[in-house]
């Protein structure tokens, strides 16, 4: 995986914020107080338990903003799957800057490598089904987060409320309460507006998916519904836009919800409730 332009730009951003809350005015204090400056070695990142990787530029990129002269390897690429035990990134050079960073280069790593851990869980029990993150980031963080659900297989939703129009259940419950009791007055409405737009609706019901067809949003979000009940609107709509499943969906039963047919999951698990990967920074010195 290689991040993008603005992914990166979003990265060095929060590496400036991230290391001035932790090096403050004074810098890292402990290391000043008992490593030489000249002092020269080389540090390991490892993976302590099984995880796919996402964040090794966004370490390096903090290594080097800490002290340009330190030099980084990449061992196992964003988007691999390391196992307990493996290194993942190299670096050598000066052991007081190692340390000043080490702790934030930690902690994007094992944020980005938890997301694209428990996004390629999914995909593999959803098999051919996409799995779509949702807005449900860290603030912030998006471009991050969503860039790791692409390291571990995922496919990223819409970045913000400008780039798709998804119109869910306030809205819908708005638009009826102005006196719009077709759903796809709603949809037309947003398409005229916003032509150049893909037009995404949530219903709730079979009867809500009938009345939306007419007007050929580009996706339908069935919201909350049981697998049984995504497989006869699967029916229902024969192929005229894209179902998208979401609500209630777990690794426990994903692969029921993709066999009902739908095209896509959107979870927002994914990015809210990852579980960080378990990954650490050894030292060994000196420099060979």
């Amino acid at each position: 995986m290689k991040m993008t332009v603005e992914t990166q730009a979003a990265a060095d951003r929060l590496i400036a914020l991230a290391l001035r809350e932790d090096l403050g005015r004074a810098g890292d204090v402990t290391s000043k107080s008992l490593i030489s400056p000249t002092e020269k070695g080389r540090a390991v990142i490892l993976a302590r338990t099984p995880c796919m990787i996402s964040g090794g530029p966004v370490a390096a990129a903090v290594f080097r903003k800490v002290d340009p002269s330190l030099k980084t390897q990449t061992v196992l690429p964003d988007g691999a799957r390391a196992g307990a035990g493996a290194t993942v990134l190299e670096v050598r050079g000066s052991l007081r800057s190692i340390l000043s960073a080490e702790r934030t280069a930690l902690n994007f790593m094992q944020r980005m490598s938890g997301v694209a851990t428990l996004t390629s869980q999914f995909v593999r029990r959803a098999r051919k089904v996409m799995i779509l993150d949702t807005r449900k980031t860290t603030p912030g963080f998006r471009l991050l987060e969503k860039y790791a659900v692409q390291c571990g297989g995922g496919c990223n939703h819409r970045m913000g409320l400008y780039d798709r129009i998804l119109i869910k259940d306030n809205h819908r419950n708005l638009w009826r309460k102005r006196g719009g009791d077709n759903l796809c007055g709603a949809v037309n409405a947003a398409r005229k507006k916003y032509p150049g737009l893909a037009v995404e609706i949530e219903v709730e019901s079979e009867a809500d998916l009938r009345q939306v067809l007419a007007a050929k949003p580009e996706w339908i979000l069935l919201d909350n519904m049981p697998p049984a009940a995504m497989k006869r609107c699967v029916r229902i709509c024969g192929g005229q836009c894209r179902l998208e499943a979401s609500g209630g969906i777990t690794l426990s039963n994903i692969s029921a919800v993709a066999a009902s047919g739908v095209d896509a999951v959107s979870l927002g698990c994914l990015t809210h409730s990852a579980p960080t990967a378990d990954l650490s920074l050894e030292l060994e010195w000196p420099d060979a």
